[in-house]
């Protein structure tokens, strides 16, 4: 139904230059639901989530959250809508000239008067949540590892408690063992939140793990889109070269 769609894509195109990114995107993303976009290096998978989330103006096409066209809206309505939004970069994007507590808590105490103990509160609050202690809050980004990091930006990610949440590669440069931790973390604040997701990668446990629905993007296009559990069955052979890793195919390395 109409009124499940979180995110609604429609003909969207990007180019930089004369590279043809995106060649008319059509996705839609259920409330709710967590999709998980695959695709190669390369394939515009950033550049299509920043185009929704308004970090880029597409060319052309449209790009609808919650019924609203937001391709044309002003920069205050963008503004007030990114409220409702989280986003985990891949590297994390803490600023390294604040500690834990105030990265954690940059965009809140943008949108709304707090005193110290409450910012602290609120950050202590998030961190727990994935699984950090407050011995963190007063160290610098540039000490902690790398797990911790991916775990306090996850944390800035979902302070402000949004109902729609973009993923950048999430598991990039963590270990197998940490990548599970971030992957159940994602799983564990999204149900708690009740949010949509839209998770970026090509990690194939990572999308396993994550996942409701599964889509390819290829050549600027998605080529495909279905659930996990159809996922393993396709016929796709864009598809299917890309979840086994295989050298031949359709998709040239």
């Amino acid at each position: 139904m109409q009124n499940d769609i979180k995110i609604k894509v429609r003909n969207l195109h990007k180019a930089f230059g004369k590279h043809q990114v995106l060649d008319g995107v059509d996705l839609d993303v259920q409330k709710g639901k967590s999709l998980v976009i695959l695709g190669g290096s390369g394939t515009g998978k950033s550049v299509l989530i920043k185009t929704i989330i308004g970090l880029m103006n597409p060319d052309s096409g449209t790009i609808e959250i919650d019924g609203i066209d937001t391709t044309n809206i002003s920069k205050r309505k963008r503004f007030s809508m990114l409220e409702k939004y989280g986003f985990l970069f891949q590297g994390g994007a803490l600023f390294d000239s604040l500690n834990i507590c105030d990265n954690v808590t940059f965009l809140a105490e943008k949108l709304k008067s707090m005193t110290y103990l409450e910012r602290r509160d609120l950050a202590l609050r998030k961190l727990e949540s994935v699984g950090l202690t407050e011995k963190v809050l007063d160290l610098y980004p540039a000490e902690l590892s790398g797990g911790m990091l991916k775990r306090a930006s996850l944390a800035r990610t979902i302070c402000n408690d949004p109902e729609l949440i973009f993923f950048d590669e999430p598991t990039t440069g963590l270990d197998p063992i940490m990548a599970n931790v971030i992957n159940e973390l994602i799983v564990k604040v999204r149900d708690e939140l009740g949010a949509t997701t839209v998770t970026i990668t090509h990690d194939m446990a990572s999308a396993r793990a994550i996942a409701n629905d599964i889509a390819l993007l290829h050549g600027g296009k998605i080529l495909w889109r279905g659930s996990k559990e159809e996922m393993d069955n396709t016929d796709n052979p864009h598809l299917k070269q890309f979840i086994n890793g295989l050298t031949t195919g359709p998709i040239e390395a």
